[in-house]
């Protein structure tokens, strides 16, 4: 499957965790802008968690999951946006059960950073500066 090319007529939604495995999360998402209709995240954590996350990072999204879960969610993205291709990136085995649930093309998130050109954050001091970021996101 061909990222870039084709005709942009996808809806490309994130996995939270898929967004936090890549380097440049923000440079990401503006980059899957460029060859998709619509992008956004969806994730079970509480909306707030979401929010602070893609705020952070200047991520503006089209979609996003707030207080339903992740099924729900796509199942109602893919009603409301009505486009030829409608993939979710994800990390698990369950991100792609569920995909393949709600009729969704799965992509694993190194798969599309991959075909994508995205750089992997790295998974050693990734832990360090997550912990850091959150404890932080706690205070306006």
């Amino acid at each position: 499957m061909s990222m870039s090319g084709g005709s942009g007529d996808m809806t490309l939604a994130f996995e939270l965790s898929a967004l936090q495995a890549l380097a440049k999360p923000g440079t990401a998402f503006a980059d899957a802008r460029q060859w998709t209709e619509y992008v956004g995240v969806v994730s079970d954590e509480p909306t707030y968690v979401v929010t602070n996350f893609t705020r952070k990072r200047r991520i503006r999204q089209d979609f996003f999951s707030g207080p339903k879960g992740k099924e729900e969610s796509l199942d109602s993205v893919k009603d409301q946006f009505d486009t030829e291709r409608h993939v979710f990136v994800g990390t698990s085995d369950e991100d792609e059960a569920l995909a393949s649930e709600v009729g969704w093309e799965f992509l694993h998130v190194e798969d599309a950073a991959e075909a994508a050109g995205w750089e992997l954050a790295d998974e050693d001091d990734e832990d360090d500066v997550f912990e850091s970021d959150e404890q932080r996101d706690d205070w306006p």
